[in-house]
């Protein structure tokens, strides 16, 4: 695992950081909040981690394939608001904005994402887009 710096926007070294929770690094730790989570998550899709991002949906709601999008690049994420999720809750949610580059430039995807907890690991259940 690289020492570049985190796609996720913490600071942290990506080894340190969300790369201990790629499925692709071979380590494949659970993160402990809904918040971890949906940073691992997008770094997933900064990496092009498709084995994580599955692995982290919820099974109610899991796509059978979700290739990553060669054309967009993700460049830093922004944590908007955290409502639960705690390792003592059993839901979560978390609003973030994820900034991109893509064919028509630069842009922004807000999204209000729904995580659940299941024997101790998050999952990811469902988003809504705003703006």
């Amino acid at each position: 695992m690289s020492d570049r710096r985190c796609p996720c926007g913490s600071g942290e070294v990506l080894s340190a950081c969300c790369g201990r929770y790629l499925t692709g690094s071979g380590e494949g730790r659970r993160a402990p909040t809904a918040e971890s989570l949906m940073r691992s998550r997008f770094t997933a899709f900064a990496l092009g981690d498709e084995a994580h991002l599955l692995a982290t949906w919820h099974p109610d709601t899991r796509p059978v394939q979700c290739p990553p999008d060669p054309d967009v690049r993700w460049l830093h994420l922004r944590i908007d608001e955290v409502v639960d999720g705690s390792p003592f809750h059993t839901t979560g949610t978390v609003a973030f904005t994820a900034v991109f580059r893509d064919s028509d430039g630069r842009g922004e995807m807000h999204e209000r994402s729904r995580f659940e907890r299941i024997d101790g690991a998050w999952f990811y259940l469902d988003g809504v887009h705003a703006g």
